[in-house]
C-alpha cells in the first residue's frame, strides 16, 4: 500500500493525516465528516469556533461547497489555482457548521503541491487543513516540524519537503460584494487587481473592510508565535539593544563588539525568501534556548506585507505557555 493509499484510508476511517502544501504542512481530516474535523481542533489545542479552510482538488469542486459564487471568484480561481490564494465565499447548506466556525461563509483553496494534490484527487472529496502545529505557535514548513509539534497526534505525515512558500496562503473575502483582504499573503493586492480589474481593501488598513467581516485563520493578534519573548527593533537601534543571551534575526551581518553567546541569524534581504525562511528560523531561534528574540523590523512596502503580519502576530503572541 503507498502512502498515498494509506492517507486516503486514514481519512475514510475519519482520522487525521499531514500533508505538505506549497504555503505550510497541513493538518487533514474529511471536511464532511464533524467528528473527524473535531479530531483537528483536539489536537492543535484549537477554539472550536476557529473556522478552517478546506482544500480542493480543482476549481470545479467549487459549486459543491459554496453558492452565490461571483465572477470574481471565478476568476481568481482561473489565475490563481493550485496556489496560495483563499476565497471566502457563502457556504453551502452541506458544509458543517464546525468547519465555518458557525458562519455562513466557507473558506476554499486548491494547494499547489504534488502531494496534496494527488492526496484530493484520491480522496475524493475537500479536506479541512488547518496548520500542522499547536494551535497560536509557529507554523511547521517541513515534516519534521510536523513530528516535532505534534508527535503521535497524527497517524500519518506525508513528507513532501520543505514548503515552497513558507507563509500562509492570501485570504481574500469575496462574501460581501467588495473584496477583502483578510490576511495577507504571496498574492497581493495588486495581483489580484490585475485580474478583477479593482482593488481589493485591506482590513487593517480600513475600518469599514473590517466590519462584519467573517472570522478566519491566522487573524488573532497573537499568532505564529515562538515560546521565546520576541521584540521587533529598528534595525538603526538593532545592535544597541542586543545583550548577553539574545538571539538576533537580521537583514545585515552581525556587527563585531556584541556579546560572544549572542545567536545572530542573517535572513535575505528579498521579501520571498525571508518570508521561505522565517518559520525555520524562528523554530531554530527559539530552540536555543536563548533569553529574548530580537527581529529587525521588515521594510514596509507591499511585498513585506505578509511577513509584517506574521511577525507582529508573533510578537504579540510570543513568551506564552504553550497549550495543553
Amino acid at each position: 500500500m503507498t502512502d498515498i493509499q494509506r492517507a486516503v484510508a486514514l481519512l475514510r476511517q475519519g482520522e487525521l493525516v499531514a500533508l505538505p502544501t506549497e504555503t505550510v504542512y497541513g493538518l487533514g481530516a474529511d471536511a464532511l465528516n464533524p467528528d473527524a474535523v473535531a479530531k483537528i481542533f483536539a489536537a492543535k489545542g484549537r477554539p472550536s469556533d476557529h473556522p478552517l479552510i478546506v482544500h480542493l482538488a480543482d476549481a470545479e469542486a467549487l459549486t459543491t461547497w459554496a453558492r452565490d459564487i461571483p465572477k470574481d471568484a471565478i476568476a481568481l480561481a482561473r489565475a490563481f489555482w493550485p496556489g496560495p490564494l483563499t476565497l471566502i465565499l457563502k457556504k453551502e447548506e452541506g458544509v458543517p457548521d464546525i468547519v465555518t466556525g458557525g458562519q455562513d461563509t466557507v473558506g476554499l483553496r486548491v494547494p499547489n503541491h504534488p502531494i496534496a494534490l494527488q492526496l484530493l484527487r484520491a480522496f475524493g472529496s475537500g479536506l479541512a487543513a488547518p496548520s500542522a502545529n499547536r494551535f497560536g505557535r509557529i507554523s511547521p514548513t517541513t515534516a519534521e516540524h510536523v513530528r516535532q509539534e505534534l508527535g503521535d497526534r497524527v497517524p500519518l505525515i506525508l513528507d513532501g519537503g520543505p514548503c515552497q512558500v513558507g507563509l500562509e496562503s492570501t485570504i481574500l473575502d469575496l462574501s460581501r460584494g467588495v473584496p477583502v483582504i483578510l490576511r495577507p499573503g504571496a498574492i497581493g493586492a495588486d495581483d489580484i487587481a490585475r485580474v478583477i480589474g479593482r482593488r481589493p481593501r485591506l482590513r487593517d488598513e480600513d475600518a469599514k473592510a473590517s466590519t462584519d467581516a467573517p472570522r478566519v485563520s491566522g487573524a488573532l493578534a497573537a499568532h505564529y508565535a515562538p515560546r521565546t519573548p520576541l521584540e521587533l527593533v529598528h534595525g538603526a537601534s538593532l545592535a544597541s539593544r542586543v545583550r548577553e543571551g539574545d538571539a538576533v534575526l537580521a537583514r545585515v551581518p552581525q556587527p563585531a563588539g556584541l556579546p560572544a553567546n549572542v545567536l545572530w541569524i542573517e535572513a535575505p534581504a528579498d521579501a520571498a525568501a525571508y518570508g521561505h525562511d522565517l518559520y525555520a528560523r524562528l523554530r531554530a531561534l527559539d530552540s536555543a534556548a536563548c533569553r529574548r528574540i530580537l527581529v529587525e523590523t521588515p521594510p514596509t512596502r507591499a511585498d513585506w506585507s505578509a511577513v509584517i503580519d506574521r511577525l507582529g502576530r508573533a510578537a504579540v503572541g510570543s513568551g506564552a505557555d504553550e497549550e495543553t
